[in-house]
């Protein structure tokens, strides 16, 4: 059987005075949707090119672990938190990925033995 994946992207730019702090002030956030059942991935990366601008990759087992999500506590919390330290309205990737349920491995590299 084919699975399934809801992968979110978003971009937040922060600003300036909470860039070096934000992995810490999203912490509890970050734990708490690792921590969902439906959670496949949930993970930060900072830009290398713009050190206000954070990245955020999501994967969700199906809709409804996404929606669960949204209407979590901690979900709440973390938008308060984070709409008093983000410099503009982030931007986002939503896409519904039928026959995928995670990371695949990269067909065109390989370690080198």
């Amino acid at each position: 059987m084919l699975g399934r994946m809801i992968f979110i992207a978003v971009r937040f730019d922060v600003r300036p005075e909470y860039s070096d702090e934000w992995l810490t002030l999203v912490d509890d956030f970050t734990r708490a949707t690792r921590a969902e059942p439906g959670n496949l991935f949930y993970d930060w990366s900072r830009s290398v090119d713009d050190p206000h601008r954070y990245t955020l990759l999501e994967g969700f087992a199906d809709a409804e672990a996404g929606a669960a999500h949204v209407a979590s506590d901690h979900f709440e919390a973390g938008m308060e938190t984070m709409a008093g330290a983000i410099a503009a309205r982030p931007e986002i990737i939503h896409v519904d990925m039928p026959g995928q349920d995670g990371w695949s491995a990269m067909a065109e590299l390989s370690p080198r033995p």
